[in-house]
């Protein structure tokens, strides 16, 4: 199975796409620029949505939903918003088709359903849900407004790839009115710390937490607060946004409130989301080049079974072991598969689950049976070893969770190793290009200066760290004071 993917140092970007295709996660659409989430990468995707969701629940917020369409003169209130997706927008115009009098069974375009204004498909719903809350808020106990919507959205990107970067997406966006820009500030904070703990905790992917320079700010945005991944390749991931979007949406939509006092007061607004992308950043974080490598607590079969017999009445005396184990698993809470299906031999089964990510494998037979073991092979390490079915369901539980710790320690060495500081011009060049990796240097605050850097070596900064201490530099381009390091990365 191995052999039908491209190794990493071969062709790192073919791995990836090898890995997504041939591990049954994603296909290309007949739609350009769009994608096919399979059964095997939708159950992953609902994995990492619900867990999400809970989190989201858990600090006050309610689920809604809002059109998928925004009228353009909605989108044009909100200048800078508007000028940061004008060029990624699909628009509809006219609502209609009909026969084609002069092409026989083909469709034209009906002139006359020609709408009076323009619909954008939704690149992202901050003017529509703006639109909703000028109705929706009156006075200060109407907040703070905490509100998620799960939801697809589309932004015509020219360059696509599977699950990092597609035209339509699937995703979740948070927006929050609150009546001071301190609460507001506290929000997407908070956010963002629920973004980390689940990238941490259920990707096993480690991030750094810092806000983004003016240049790459979202549109709109006051400040952007993000968090930043190392993939295998050396190059960074945003796995996740919180933005503090100030009064500029309440004032574009005059959403205000009557405070304690009985005075008129606009809102503070907060945006925050991820996306599909997150499936690709687990993706690239973890796996290797016989397949995924999945983290236990997201991945869709965290067990598979396979039997080993010959003739039907040993396949009968393993089944009544086996259902029993499967029962037992499942109470432990444990997602498990059988995989008793008799179209393929037990190496071809190893090879597919190993090539799916699963993040352990039992396989029992006859003669295993009269010993009362069973083998297990855990996907992360790919060691193997015989254990006894006495206390199987206990052992495995633990399995899942050392494989869940060893995943995201392995991917914090890797990053870790892959954060070097450099004081010069050439030793950024240097790093950039033998190394990669987050590099930490001293910038000296200007937009002028990063867009410089960004065209010469593709890198941008990816955060100003929120843990960052002041030091005293020089700019690594141009010479001038700097008071901190930011860190740059070229990225996806």
């Amino acid at each position: 199975m191995s052999k039908e993917i491209t190794s990493r140092e071969q062709d790192y970007s073919q791995w990836y796409n090898d890995l997504v295709l041939k591990g049954g996660l994603a296909d290309y659409s007949a739609v350009r620029g769009c994608m096919v989430i399979k059964p095997y990468g939708y159950a992953l995707w609902e994995n990492m949505r619900d867990q999400l969701d809970r989190m989201f629940k858990d600090t006050g917020h309610v689920n809604a939903y809002f059109p998928l369409f925004v009228p353009r003169s909605f989108l044009e209130k909100e200048e800078g918003h508007a000028e940061g997706f004008a060029k990624e927008c699909a628009v509809v115009t006219h609502y209609r088709l009909k026969n084609d009098p002069d092409n026989k069974g083909k469709l034209m375009v009906d002139p006359d359903s020609k709408l009076e204004e323009e619909l954008v498909i939704r690149p992202t719903s901050e003017a529509i849900i703006w639109n909703a809350y000028r109705d929706w808020i009156n006075s200060y106990r109407d907040l703070p407004l905490l509100i998620n919507q799960w939801a697809n959205v589309v932004r015509w990107e020219m360059r696509t790839r599977l699950f990092l970067r597609t035209a339509e997406f699937l995703w979740q966006e948070g927006h929050t009115a609150h009546a001071t820009a301190e609460e507001a500030v506290e929000e997407t904070v908070k956010m963002l710390n629920v973004y980390a703990e689940f990238v941490e905790n259920y990707m096993a992917v480690p991030v750094i937490k810092g806000v983004k320079t003016p240049n790459e700010r979202f549109a709109g945005a006051l400040d952007t607060y993000c968090i930043e991944a190392l993939m295998q390749d050396g190059k960074a991931l945003q796995a996740g946004t919180s933005h503090f979007l100030g009064q500029n949406f309440a004032k574009a939509f005059d959403v205000k409130y009557l405070n304690k006092d009985n005075k008129q007061e606009y809102v503070w607004a907060t945006s925050w989301g991820v996306s599909t992308r997150l499936i690709g950043a687990l993706i690239m974080a973890h796996s290797d080049d016989q397949g995924l490598v999945m983290p236990p607590k997201l991945a869709p079969v965290q067990v598979v079974i396979v039997p080993i017999y010959k003739g039907q009445d040993q396949k009968m005396l393993i089944d009544s072991k086996v259902l029993g184990i499967v029962d037992e698993l499942k109470k432990a809470g444990i997602r498990v598969k059988y995989d008793d299906s008799d179209n393929a031999r037990p190496g071809w089964k190893f090879a597919e689950h190993e090539l799916k990510g699963v993040p352990v494998r039992l396989a029992i037979g006859a003669r295993d049976l009269e010993q009362n073991v069973i083998e297990v092979a855990r996907r992360d390490t790919k060691e193997k070893a015989t254990v006894s079915l006495d206390g199987i369901t206990g052992h495995v539980k633990q399995l899942l969770e050392d494989i869940q710790t060893n995943l995201f320690e392995r991917a914090k060495a890797y990053r870790d190793t892959h954060i070097t500081p450099v004081d010069s011009w050439e030793e950024f060049k240097e790093v950039l290009n033998t190394k990669g990796g987050f590099v930490s240097a001293h910038w000296d605050g200007s937009g002028e200066t990063e867009d410089k850097i960004k065209e010469e070596t593709k890198a941008t900064i990816r955060c100003i760290p929120l843990d960052a201490v002041e030091e005293e530099g020089k700019c690594i381009f141009t010479g001038k004071p700097s008071k901190q390091r930011v860190l740059f990365a070229q990225a996806y």
